[in-house]
């Protein structure tokens, strides 16, 4: 009897109760039957949640609290929003722009970390030097239209560090292709320490710099991160 269920199980791929079936106790049939199949739904979460968290590619998260106090949004916005994917909901974009440390891919993290583990949405990050370089490679390969339906899939895409470097022309010219293909379709978040004026450093094309800004402020949401370098800090503080 045993070897059966656990066949059946397998066969099923009932993985949690085939190896956890004998463990359960319960006073009736129903209640055996519901807390088996309770576990099992917990366990496929949990699952999805570990495989979801793995693909995003996001950074650790910081062990301290975000000092939301150093930040600046459009009236009328709060936490909330962020936080409760409402801006998901909406297709819109967040553009964080500040200076470096000052908190933006620790919020960036904590809104795609949020998204993963309440409600299984679909993240990914990438640095934009990053990116770039993966969107150059799969060009040469002829693999870029697999990358692309990949990120079709995706709910939320973080563009991290935009203004650290210039792009190649090539590279500027994928990116927005990426940026283009998201336009009113899925919500960006893209950190930058360059005002709009600045971004044509990194594009390093006027008109292919004006595109990229159109599409993203169509649909979005500047905020500003005025604090302090919070790596300066900590390192002071270690001093």
């Amino acid at each position: 009897m045993e070897l059966l269920i656990q066949e059946y199980a397998k066969r099923l791929k009932l993985s949690w109760i085939r190896q956890n079936f004998e463990e359960i106790e319960a006073t009736s049939n129903q209640e055996y039957l519901l807390k088996l199949m309770e576990a099992e739904v917990r366990q496929r979460e949990e699952r999805r949640t570990n495989l979801l968290f793995t693909q995003s590619l996001l950074p650790p998260l910081p062990s301290v609290e975000f000092k939301w106090d150093d930040i600046e949004y459009t009236q009328g916005l709060n936490r909330e929003y962020f936080l409760n994917r409402e801006f998901m909901e909406n297709k819109e974009n967040l553009i964080f722009y500040g200076g470096v440390g000052t908190g933006k891919t620790f919020l960036s993290t904590k809104i795609g970390l949020n998204a993963i583990q309440e409600t299984g949405l679909n993240v990914r990050f990438y640095t934009i030097a990053g990116l770039v370089n993966k969107l150059m490679d799969l060009h040469e390969r002829g693999t870029l239209g697999k990358f692309y339906k990949q990120l079709e899939k995706v709910d939320l895409l973080i563009l991290d560090e935009l203004g650290y470097i210039p792009l190649h022309k090539s590279g500027a010219e994928l990116l927005f292709q990426v940026i283009s293909m998201c336009y009113e379709r899925k919500s960006l978040i893209i950190t930058t320490n360059l005002r709009f004026s600045e971004w044509n450093h990194v594009f390093g094309d006027p008109i292919l710099t004006e595109a990229v800004i159109d599409r993203l402020i169509h649909h979005s949401h500047l905020v500003v991160f005025k604090g302090p370098s919070n790596r300066m800090k900590e390192s002071l503080m270690n001093n």
